[in-house]
């Protein structure tokens, strides 16, 4: 098995549960490692033979321009995503992060991490 890890996708969204999150939107972070076969591709040098990171990150992008109340939603969709389009993906651990929520004080992120494996 090997692991392919996106870091730090950067989007503004609108997600949230306040009517002004929805309006003004904000800064988001996202990270997403996967656990595939990567045996072949390292054999082969061939694209075709591994998982392309490149839709990866049109999954993720696309996922976070939805807009949900909760970044638990987002996550679970673009992980519903993921496993749905590529097969070859066995395990799945996202992170999503809210960069300086208006929770009233000085936080840099609210982040959740969702792990899944492939059932």
């Amino acid at each position: 098995m090997g692991t392919i890890k996106l870091q730090n996708i950067r989007t503004f969204s609108f997600h949230g549960c306040l009517i002004e999150e929805s309006k003004i939107g904000s800064n988001y972070s996202v990270d997403l490692e996967i656990k595939t076969d990567l045996r072949k591709s390292c054999l082969s040098d061939e694209l075709k033979d591994t998982v392309d990171y490149v839709l990866l990150n049109r999954i993720t992008v696309e996922e976070m321009a939805i807009r949900s109340n909760l970044l638990e939603h987002v996550g679970h969709r673009i992980i519903v995503r993921v496993f749905a389009e590529i097969p070859s993906v066995s395990r799945i651990l996202l992170r999503v992060s809210k960069l300086n929520p208006p929770i009233g004080g000085d936080v840099e992120a609210v982040t959740i991490e969702l792990e899944e494996y492939r059932n």
